[in-house]
């Protein structure tokens, strides 16, 4: 009987998790065969050159951080606070993962920089989680940019609290996310319903003319 051929998707997280570690350079088919215990040969039975891969890796991390992330929220059913909710829960599930981990997203990032393709590739990717969050503020909030701001705000605190080494005031990171988590829905209602503008030219609390 023959060797068991090592899959595909295997070659692709090896990738990934080596792009998390070092970067693109870091991704190379000796040691990607190295660390999986295969031969080289196996990796050009799927991929005709490294450049294959990295394409691969980018389709796969694409895919896995915006419509799978997207499909796993949407089949739990629920309202929209029950799917964001859903989200936040997931998302933070994924932080280690060598396809959807931070680690990964941040290399992609760093990437982006040097390479116009990726960044290309990382401004459909961040369009589209974007998206998403408008979908599920927007079903409880009729103000635009109340919606524009909470999805900002969601989505930079995915990203940009890995960069940030402050500490909470005797808080444990885990427990501001936490906090976090629950004021981005607190007064919604409230909140989110659209202002009322002052005609030009009139003056604020004026009786409005008859």
């Amino acid at each position: 009987m023959g060797a068991t051929r090592t899959p595909r998707g295997k070659w692709i997280e090896e990738g990934l998790r080596a792009l998390a570690a070092g970067g693109p350079e870091a991704v190379r088919v000796e040691s990607l065969a190295q660390a999986l215990g295969v031969s080289k040969g196996g990796f050009y039975g799927y991929f005709g050159s490294r450049g294959a891969l990295l394409a691969e890796m980018l389709d796969t991390w694409e895919r896995e951080v915006s419509e799978a992330v997207i499909e796993l929220v949407e089949s739990g059913g629920g309202d929209a606070r029950a799917r964001l909710d859903r989200l936040f829960t997931i998302v933070a599930s994924y932080e280690e993962g060598p396809v959807v981990g931070v680690d990964a997203d941040l290399a992609i990032r760093d990437w982006a920089r040097r390479d116009e393709a990726v960044a290309e590739r990382l401004r459909r990717a961040d369009s589209r989680r974007m998206e998403y969050l408008r979908s599920l503020f927007r079903a409880f909030c009729a103000d635009e940019d109340d919606v524009e701001v909470r999805s900002l705000i969601t989505f930079s605190l995915r990203i940009g609290s890995h960069f940030i080494a402050a500490d909470h005031g005797g808080r444990s990171r885990a427990e501001v996310m936490g906090l976090t988590r629950s004021k981005a829905e607190e007064g919604a209602d409230v909140v989110c319903r659209r202002p009322t503008r002052t005609p030009r030219g009139a003056v604020p609390g004026a009786p409005a003319p008859a």
